[in-house]
């Protein structure tokens, strides 16, 4: 069964969107990655999905472009799907469905709400094809958090009988899987760490102006000096003391706090490769804690990592640093391109929704039964 998945992340920099085949029968492999493809926003669409975000805007004009955004990335989704179809040959009426995460542009977990925009309903009649989408209102209405939804996909692919092993996402925010030697899904923590890309990218697009979007490689990070005082405040926060299941994103580790940072910086006079660096070591120590926690404070291990963090040769040189013994490498050594795997995860789900099987776990969720998640747009096109 051939589905196409659709990410966009905290980071909002584009869309992730890959064709993956799986199995008919409801089992996760074999599976084949038959394309992916990365769509960057353009950076004004970026900056508009970061300020509605933010509420940095009049409060008259919040509800108007929430619902503008929603079909702009509705569109957008709609036309990076075609355009990964046109790359792979495959026609669109032989994918059994598109399955897309959206943009989410708040998640409030203490509320027991999230909001995910790029209507799905314009995706179904762009493409002609059953479009599966809002993923995460169930679980949070069974008293789950929604998130992290990824580690579902995780379990499936990368458990292994004899071996522990991690997995983390460094997308705008960093989460974290521990998969137990065995592959009891009861047995798999997973939770959102802290922020990862999110706070950095706003910094270097403050610091610039918005001349660059991301620090490439970490270069200029590598560069700065960690501030000690800076990075005693950044971990005391209450989030990092929360014990799982939780998540969060922007709302917490979004523009208003790059933003707060990048001000302290130029009032100090810290550099901005200070402040990166500093951002860094805290993104690392927030991992390497929840390592520790996880593993019972093994050294030794494996941790997958996926997402644009992966990308980062400073950031994957400062997690092996912090995790001396561990084998930390990019999610292409198991099998599952790094920057596809949030991508591959939705199409899973999805698949999996199409077949009426659970595709969640709900020991990583805090709920208490697995279900269906998602909403089928686009009946008429079913199978």
């Amino acid at each position: 069964m051939k589905i196409v998945g659709l990410m966009s992340g905290t980071s909002a920099d584009g869309i992730d969107a890959a064709l993956v085949e799986w199995p008919d029968d409801g089992a996760a492999t074999p599976f084949e990655l038959l394309a992916y493809r990365e769509t960057p926003h353009p950076a004004k669409l970026q900056e508009a999905i970061h300020r509605l975000a933010a509420l940095d805007l009049p409060a008259a004009d919040v509800l108007s472009e929430q619902v503008r955004l929603d079909a702009v990335l509705g569109d957008a989704f709609a036309e990076a799907t075609r355009a990964l179809l046109a790359e792979s040959g495959i026609a669109a009426g032989d994918v059994a469905a598109i399955a897309s995460h959206g943009q989410t542009i708040a998640h409030h977990p203490e509320h027991g709400g999230t909001l995910q925009i790029g209507c799905p309903a314009r995706i179904a009649e762009c493409l002609q094809r059953p479009v599966v989408a809002d993923f995460r209102r169930r679980d949070m209405a069974m008293g789950g958090e929604g998130a992290p939804l990824a580690p579902f996909f995780h379990h499936a692919v990368f458990s292994d009988a004899s071996e522990p092993r991690g997995v983390l996402n460094l997308g705008g925010i960093a989460n974290l899987t521990w998969l137990p030697a065995g592959g009891d899904p009861a047995g798999v923590i997973a939770y959102d760490v802290g922020p990862a890309n999110s706070l950095t990218d706003g910094v270097i697009a403050l610091a610039t102006e918005g001349a660059e979007r991301f620090d490439a490689e970490g270069a200029r990070a590598a560069n700065g000096t960690l501030r000690e005082d800076w990075l005693a405040e950044m971990l005391d926060d209450p989030y990092l003391e929360r014990p799982p299941p939780k998540s969060t994103g922007r709302e917490h580790y979004g523009a208003a706090e790059a933003a707060e940072w990048w001000a302290r910086a130029e009032r100090e006079g810290v550099s901005v490769d200070d402040l990166l660096a500093t951002l860094v070591a805290a993104s690392v120590r927030a991992v390497a804690d929840a390592w520790a926690a996880r593993s019972g404070g093994a050294e030794s291990g494996r941790l997958l990592v996926g997402g644009g963090g992966a990308r980062n040769t400073y950031v994957m040189s400062e997690l092996a640093r912090a995790l001396p013994g561990v084998s930390v490498e990019a999610m292409d050594a198991a099998g599952v391109p790094a920057a596809a795997a949030e991508a591959m995860a939705f199409s899973l789900m999805g698949r999996n929704a199409l077949l009426g099987l659970p595709n969640h776990l709900p020991s990583v969720t805090g709920v208490e039964t697995a279900r269906v998640l998602g909403v089928i747009h686009g009946r008429e096109w079913l199978r």
